[in-house]
C-alpha cells in the first residue's frame, strides 16, 4: 500500500491487489515505530495520521523471574514522534488507502487475489487472480509481490528461500485492560514461558511465547491448564481469564525467519516478508516492511518511467535493503537463542546476573531504542535521481579522474624509488 501510494505520488499507474473484501483482520502488526512516523512527516500526513485511535509507547519494560528491567527508552531519539505509536494495521491501511485513492493512477482492487504469474518467456509480465467476477489476467511492466511471509508469488516465481531455525512460536489472544493495569509494561518471563501484552485501549493483544510445536501438547492438556499457566506468569489477569472460552479464541503464530538469496526476477520484485521473513521479536516487520517500499520508490522511479526497470535496477533495491533485513534477522535470533534457556524452567524464574549487570548499563535503554525505533539504515522520502543523468555522471567522471590521478602519483614515486635504488 505504501509503495503504490508513494509511486502514484510520482504518476506512475499502479494497481494493488488485495485479496480479502477488508483489512480487518486479528493479531496483525500494529507497532508503528518512530522511523515510519517519521516518514509520514515527510509525506505531510503525520498530524492528520495521529487523529487515529492509537496508544503511545514511550518506553518498554519487562519483568524476567522476580526483577523488573527497563527496555528502550524512546524519548530520548531524535525523531519528530519520540514513541511507538499502536494502531491497528487495518486503521493504517484504510488510511494509506484513503490518500491513495485522491490520486489518478491508483487502483485499490479487492477480492482480487493474485495466484499465478504470467510470463513472456523468462520475463514476468503479470500475474493471474481470481476475482468475484471470475479468473483473469493482469499484465504490467512490474510485479512487486508485498503477500507476506506465505507469498503466493514468490512460489511461483521459485526463487530460493533460506531458512533460519526458529525455537518459538506465539499464541495470540484478547483479553480485556483494566485502566490501573501497568501502562509500559510489555511483557513478563516466567515458569517456562513469557506473557507479551499491548495496550489496545480497552483490551490487550496477548501474546504466549511457547516452544515451537508445543500447542497441540497445550491444547490437550486443557483450556484449564492453559488459564493457569497464564494466571502464573501474569497474576494480575487472574479475574480475567474465564474471557478466554475455547480455542477457537487462540491464534496460533508459526515463527518463521527466512530470507530470499535473490529478490527478484525480470519484472518481478519481493519486499517485506515475502523477501525476508520476520520474528515479532521488537515487533520491527511492518516497519522494515515499509523501508523497503520507501527505497524501492526512490529507485525506481525514473526506471518506471523510462520503461526501464530492468533488473540491474531490481538489483539496486535488494542491496539497499538486505543488509538492513540481515542485521535485524541475526538480532532477532540471538533473542532467541537466549530464549530458548526459559524453556528448561518451567518453574519460578530468577533473573540471571548477566541480565541485572547489563540492565544497570546507562545507555543502555536508548541504545535499544535506536535500533528497535529507527533501525538499521532508515529510509527517506526523497525526489527521484536519475541513475545515469549528467550530474552523476559528471561526478562518476570527476571521481574516476582523481582515481586515475592517484594511481599516477604512485607509479611515479615507485619508479623514483626504484631508480635510487639502482643509484
Amino acid at each position: 500500500m505504501m509503495l503504490g501510494y508513494l509511486l502514484a505520488l510520482r504518476d506512475i499507474p499502479v494497481i494493488v491487489l488485495e485479496k480479502h473484501r477488508d483489512f480487518n483482520r486479528d493479531f496483525r502488526g500494529d507497532t508503528v515505530h518512530p522511523s515510519t512516523l517519521e516518514l509520514m512527516a515527510e509525506l505531510g500526513l503525520l498530524e492528520e495520521f495521529l487523529k487515529l485511535p492509537h496508544q503511545e509507547l514511550t518506553s518498554v519494560s519487562g519483568i524476567f523471574g522476580d526483577f523488573r528491567f527497563q527496555g528502550p527508552d524512546f524519548r530520548t531519539l531524535p525523531t519528530r514522534c519520540k514513541f511507538i505509536a499502536l494502531v491497528p494495521q487495518w486503521d493504517f491501511l484504510n488510511f494509506l488507502a484513503d490518500k491513495a485513492r485522491e490520486l489518478p493512477g491508483f487502483q485499490l482492487l479487492m477480492e482480487h487475489e493474485a495466484t499465478d504469474l504470467v510470463f513472456d518467456g523468462q520475463r514476468v509480465a503479470g500475474v493471474k487472480l481470481s476475482s468475484p467476477e471470475g479468473s483473469e489476467k493482469i499484465r504490467s511492466h512490474l510485479v512487486v509481490a508485498c503477500d507476506g511471509r506465505h507469498s503466493t508469488v514468490r512460489k511461483a516465481a521459485r526463487l530460493p528461500i533460506e531458512e533460519v531455525g526458529v525455537p518459538i512460536d506465539v499464541l495470540w489472544f484478547r483479553i480485556s485492560r483494566h485502566p490501573n493495569d501497568p501502562d509500559q509494561l510489555l511483557g513478563n518471563v516466567n515458569y517456562g514461558s513469557g506473557l507479551i501484552l499491548i495496550n489496545r485501549g480497552e483490551y490487550f493483544q496477548a501474546g504466549l511465547i511457547i516452544r515451537k510445536g508445543s500447542f497441540e501438547d497445550l491444547k490437550c492438556a486443557g483450556l484449564p491448564s492453559f488459564q493457569r499457566h497464564i494466571r502464573k506468569i501474569a497474576p494480575y489477569l487472574r479475574d480475567r481469564l474465564r474471557e478466554i472460552e475455547s480455542w477457537e479464541q487462540v491464534k496460533l503464530l508459526s515463527v518463521q525467519i527466512n530470507r530470499l538469496k535473490r529478490w527478484y526476477l525480470p519484472g518481478l520484485l519481493c519486499l517485506g516478508d515475502a523477501a525476508h521473513a520476520m520474528s515479532p521479536a521488537g515487533g520491527v516487520g511492518i516497519n522494515l516492511a515499509i523501508q523497503d517500499a520507501v527505497a524501492a520508490a526512490n529507485l525506481l522511479t525514473i526506471p518506471l518511467r523510462e520503461g526501464k526497470a530492468s533488473e540491474c535496477a531490481l538489483s539496486r533495491v535488494q542491496r539497499r535493503r538486505e543488509f538492513p533485513a540481515r542485521v535485524t534477522q541475526a538480532l532477532q535470533v540471538n533473542a532467541h537463542r537466549a530464549f530458548q534457556k526459559v524453556f528448561e524452567n518451567t518453574g519460578p524464574l530468577k533473573a540471571p546476573w548477566q541480565l541485572r549487570l547489563v540492565s544497570q548499563l546507562p545507555g543502555l535503554p536508548r541504545l535499544l531504542a535506536r535500533v528497535i525505533g529507527i533501525g538499521i539504515r532508515p529510509e527517506h522520502i526523497q525526489e527521484p535521481v536519475k541513475v545515469n543523468s549528467p550530474k552523476r555522471r559528471l561526478v562518476r567522471f570527476a571521481a574516476g579522474a582523481a582515481v586515475v590521478a592517484c594511481a599516477v602519483v604512485i607509479v611515479k614515486a615507485q619508479v623514483r624509488n626504484s631508480q635510487c635504488l639502482q643509484a
